[in-house]
């Protein structure tokens, strides 16, 4: 259950997109956030598959709210090297805050999924990643977006990780190199990424993460493009996000994120405040109040002074997990 209250037109969950609208107020019930998958493994080789329904545009609330399955991961394992679509190398998955919205503060997150090659070898990993330009046109205007022809996407996107585990936790540092040429503007990008997930007192955690370069589409969930205007987009994001016990089995989660971009200038942040408790071991109850904020600065790239706004959300989840 989704409650909004704001004039950041209503999102089934907060990503780093969004418009401003009149301001409104809705509430939405829905299951399509539910997830199934499976694994297999046969001596060294590990498939995995996984299917949610988020993000469908077939359902609506008339008389069905009909759902189409949507393909998360599809991938194979063998001695150290992983083919298909999972996560990026970018993401650390385990620097996600526990929240009852999607994903959580996904504006400051590293959150791509796609198909790639990766190596791991003890504490490195190297991948090479689907490639895909994700901008606008040179002369393009806001009002009139002319979005970048991505035929001429033929380099794959490097990546090389490092991680480092231990009692206290875990820290992973990432590099992307990109060779972006739509129109045969030959730019090449690069970014870097700190994730962490860190015990502190009891069994409470911090989680972290920074990133800065030129990310683009794989930090902010659609807070920063790659190019825009035919430029290369800078960004700078964070995530931050502290997780109590109150019981062994209660917690809270309190949690922050943002993504700034130079060319752009879009600022777009999420805060919000959680309480969850497990009815049984296999149970979830949670309850979130959060902020998600649009303060997107003027630039030359727009054509007016940007609209500005921020709504107001309340939401409860219950997970079933085996």
């Amino acid at each position: 259950m989704l409650f909004i209250d704001g004039n950041i037109a209503f999102q089934d969950s907060w990503t780093g997109g969004g418009s401003v609208a009149e301001s409104a107020k809705r509430t939405q019930f829905s299951a399509a956030e539910s997830r199934f998958n499976m694994g297999i493994k046969h001596g060294d080789v590990t498939g995995f598959v996984e299917i949610d329904f988020a993000g469908s545009s077939q359902g609506n609330g008339v008389f069905s709210n009909s759902y189409s399955p949507r393909l998360r991961h599809a991938y194979i394992e063998y001695q150290g090297i992983t083919a298909g679509q999972t996560w990026s190398t970018m993401v650390n998955s385990s620097a996600f805050a526990e929240t009852a919205d999607l994903g959580g503060p996904l504006v400051g997150q590293a959150m791509v999924r796609q198909a790639l090659v990766k190596l791991t070898q003890g504490n490195w990993q190297l991948a090479l990643e689907n490639p895909y330009t994700y901008g606008t046109q040179p002369e393009t205007t806001t009002k009139d977006k002319q979005w970048i022809d991505t035929n001429n996407d033929y380099v794959p996107d490097a990546i090389i990780r490092y991680n480092k585990h231990g009692d206290w936790g875990n820290v992973s540092l990432s590099s992307l190199f990109r060779y972006l040429d739509p129109a045969n503007t030959a730019q090449f990008g690069a970014g870097v990424s700190l994730a962490a997930n860190l015990n502190t007192f009891g069994r409470d955690d911090i989680k972290l993460q920074l990133h800065y370069g030129n990310l683009g589409r794989y930090v902010g969930t659609d807070a920063a493009r790659d190019i825009i205007n035919g430029e290369l987009e800078t960004t700078t994001a964070a995530m931050f996000a502290y997780r109590h016990f109150w019981t062994e089995r209660t917690r809270s989660s309190l949690f922050y994120g943002r993504t700034k971009t130079d060319v752009e200038a879009t600022d777009r942040s999420h805060i919000g405040l959680n309480v969850f408790t497990n009815l049984s071991p296999a149970l979830v109850l949670g309850f979130e109040v959060g902020r998600y904020q649009i303060n997107d600065a003027n630039s030359s790239y727009h054509q007016t002074v940007p609209a500005q706004g921020a709504s107001n959300y309340a939401q409860l989840s219950m997970q079933f997990h085996l």
